[in-house]
């Protein structure tokens, strides 16, 4: 019973880190065009690729964790390949986009830091007290 309950709050916490770091990266996907400091014109055209390959991510993630070893690399794989077929493909007709080949930089970036950033958190603390136990 202490097992499903574990497990059922390491899932809410995880949905809910999930939707927290979404969030976070629509906001400064949102704010990056008040940005006005070091960088700015990398910033207003290229944050846009870092933040939404972030969210995307995230936003996968949740779906691409029913192989718990692979997923995180399956979730990384399917964002920057949607990502990279959005520049490749104008925007797949249906939204405008002008192709520039730091874009798919950018874009890798972002899905390189979100797998990253969820790799380092996801480290179970536990293993890490067997391991200095040892």
């Amino acid at each position: 019973m202490a097992e499903i309950q574990e497990n059922t709050t390491f899932e809410f916490r995880s949905v809910a880190r999930n939707l927290l770091f979404v969030a976070l990266a629509v906001v400064l996907f949102l704010m990056k065009r008040q940005y006005a400091g070091p960088f700015q014109e990398l910033i207003h055209s290229y944050a846009g690729n870092v933040t939404v390959s972030f969210a995307l991510y995230f936003a996968f993630l949740r779906l691409c964790m029913m192989s718990p070893r692979f997923g995180r690399f399956i979730a990384a794989a399917l964002v920057l390949a949607c990502v990279e077929s959005f520049e490749l493909f104008d925007g797949f007709g249906f939204m405008t986009n002008s192709y520039d080949s730091f874009d798919l930089l950018a874009n890798a970036i972002g899905v390189g830091f979100a797998l990253g950033l969820d790799t380092m958190l996801s480290k179970n603390p536990s293993q890490n007290r067997d391991i200095k136990a040892v």
